[in-house]
């Protein structure tokens, strides 16, 4: 799939500081950057630091008073869309570092609160089938509510909840995968179909030695995400974060395939 994509921010601060932005689509395999342009005003200073696992770049700058960007690309989506019920889970003591930390309970993802869930609704499943039936579990059960959750809620909270924007369908996927020894870490991508457009969270999960895109919303699909990064939770995934209170003016998204 081949998909354009135009973001365009606009954040007043109410004090001088940094500001981290995680927006651009990364140079990742399974998709080809055709065209990429960003426009950032003119920040006092600006540098690039690699992101968490080397997927995609933060842009570190200090601003004086405001935030204005205007970032647009066209991706080339070269991955397939993964068969999760063919791929094997990986016994834990044969899995590599990068995706034992996956395993691990995170400040959104209390993975250690699941465990007496997932053994027995999800009893007898293994590797990829179970994460699909995880998958399936929180698209069914959760309602898709804008304004439903803020900053502090966790997988917890949606659990009992039982509704949230996609960050919290991500986070709630997380924790119950990795309850069940398979790592999972947070997503954000861009996607088409997404309704209301906007920066999107989804899952990536590490089944048969690969890392695979799930997306337990139901709105996209591996074949149709352009990556930006991945993290432990959404902590390490927000597009933007500063040290002083930003006050939004303009923010929008627009993902569209070609």
């Amino acid at each position: 799939m081949r998909m354009k994509i135009d973001v365009t921010l606009d954040y007043a601060l109410e004090q001088p500081g940094p500001a981290l932005l995680l927006i651009e689509a990364a140079g990742v395999h399974g998709q080809i950057l055709n065209r990429a342009t960003i426009d950032l005003g003119q920040p006092q200073k600006m540098a690039r630091v690699p992101a968490e696992e080397g997927i995609g770049e933060r842009i570190v700058m200090f601003l004086e008073e405001r935030l204005t960007c205007r970032y647009s690309a066209e991706v080339h989506v070269t991955r397939t869309r993964p068969n999760l019920d063919a791929l094997e889970a990986v016994a834990v003591e044969d899995m590599p570092g990068d995706a034992l930390r996956y395993l691990l309970p995170s400040r959104y993802c209390q993975a250690e609160r699941f465990g007496h869930f997932t053994g027995s609704r999800f009893e007898g499943l293994t590797g990829g089938s179970l994460v699909a039936a995880m998958r399936d579990w929180v698209e069914r059960n959760l309602d898709y509510v804008s304004g439903a959750s803020d900053a502090n809620t966790t997988a917890a909270d949606t659990f009992l909840d039982r509704r949230g924007v996609c960050r919290d369908y991500a986070h709630l996927l997380i924790a119950l995968c990795r309850a069940q020894q398979i790592p999972a870490r947070i997503a954000s991508v861009y996607a088409p179909e997404v309704q209301p457009q906007d920066f999107h969270a989804v899952v990536q999960v590490y089944l048969g030695g690969e890392w695979y895109l799930v997306d337990p919303t139901g709105m996209a699909h591996a074949d149709q995400m352009a990556l930006v990064a991945v993290g432990r939770d959404a902590a390490d995934v927000a597009f933007l974060t500063t040290t002083s209170v930003a006050d939004l003016r303009t923010q929008s998204v627009e993902v569209t395939a070609l």
